[in-house]
């Protein structure tokens, strides 16, 4: 496969997956500052600090508010992450590989393309924000369905699959990393029924409620980190993107689980070999923001090596 092509193919996943985790950043955010009374909006400015996006926010808006992040993380041209800029480059991506990917995924993708952009003028989309939100996570769903079904799983699936997931397991850890940054007024309340209900809303956005309970049965922190990062059969578990994507790297590759060839098979099998014997004590004892911050700088470094490794014409090949 020519290196342009994968590359194109595998940013349009990260970016299509990019932008439906956006859209759960800020309904997470929504959800849990339900109950906060006039401490809601003071919720806000943290989630642009966890999104990485604070300079370039702040040189546009003046205020953290609940109705500038959502447009600064949704509606902004100039935000290069915001989910309408996301699903624009996914769409790019897209029609420059028309031959790879199937008719239906094309289709879905600019619905996909075209619900984001025209609710820009619709102002329910900011003053009543969940219904449409809940429809940006429903038109992610529907295209990764439609991909998996209309697409040969050949090397090109593969290179889809595999930026697809280094884009979700970074990104639930961001959403698990949310509930550091935003919810609890004091240490008092730890424990509460405050914060139980809120751990429930964060796995509620992860999409993973459901299944924590038939796991787990009671809410307790300890096992929502558990089970969001360790758990190696739910999808959106950063252990699961893991142990997936380097299935789908050795695919593309001919390599061997065990062995490595090239830097991504190195960089990749060691973090899910080290998931593999990581318990939930040690992610705590560490500290989860410190771990999350580790994880994700590591998924970076990994993103870096397969760009070098797969898409990036070295000079000489050029020459000749």
């Amino acid at each position: 496969m020519l290196s342009r092509v994968a590359n194109s193919i595998f940013w349009m996943s990260r970016y299509t997956e990019r932008a439906e985790n956006v859209a759960r950043f800020i309904d997470v955010t929504l959800n849990l500052t339900i109950d906060m009374g006039q401490e809601r909006q003071l919720q806000w400015e943290p989630l642009i600090y966890t999104t990485g996006d604070q300079e370039l926010f702040f040189e546009r808006y003046s205020a953290a508010n609940q109705e500038n992040v959502i447009r600064f993380l949704t509606f902004d041209d100039e935000n290069p992450n915001s989910i309408v800029s996301c699903l624009q480059m996914a769409r790019e991506n897209a029609r420059t590989t028309r031959e790879m990917i199937s008719s239906q995924m094309w289709e879905e993708l600019n619905k996909f393309y075209l619900l984001v952009r025209d609710a820009r003028n619709d102002s329910r989309a900011i003053s009543s924000p969940f219904e449409f939100f809940g429809r940006i996570k429903q038109a992610g769903y529907l295209l990764e369905g439609v991909t998996y079904g209309t697409m040969s799983h050949g090397e090109a699936w593969n290179f889809g699959r595999l930026g697809t997931l280094i884009e979700r397991a970074d990104k639930t850890s961001r959403i698990l990393d949310v509930k550091f940054y935003l919810l609890l007024p004091g240490l008092e309340h730890v424990g509460t029924p405050l914060d139980i209900s809120q751990w429930g809303t964060l796995l509620k956005s992860a999409s993973a409620l459901e299944m924590y309970r038939k796991k787990y049965g009671r809410l307790l922190p300890k096992n929502v980190v558990q089970f969001l990062l360790l758990d190696r059969n739910f999808p959106r578990a950063v252990r699961f993107c893991i142990i997936r994507a380097e299935q789908s790297l050795l695919a593309i590759t001919g390599g061997t689980q065990g062995n490595f060839n090239n830097r991504p098979e190195q960089l990749l099998g060691r973090l899910r070999s080290e998931f593999d014997y990581l318990h939930i004590d040690d992610i705590m004892d560490v500290g989860l923001h410190e771990s999350i911050d580790d994880l994700q700088s590591r998924l970076n470094e990994i993103g870096e090596a397969i760009s070098l490794s797969f898409f990036v014409v070295s000079p000489e090949a050029v020459a000749v």
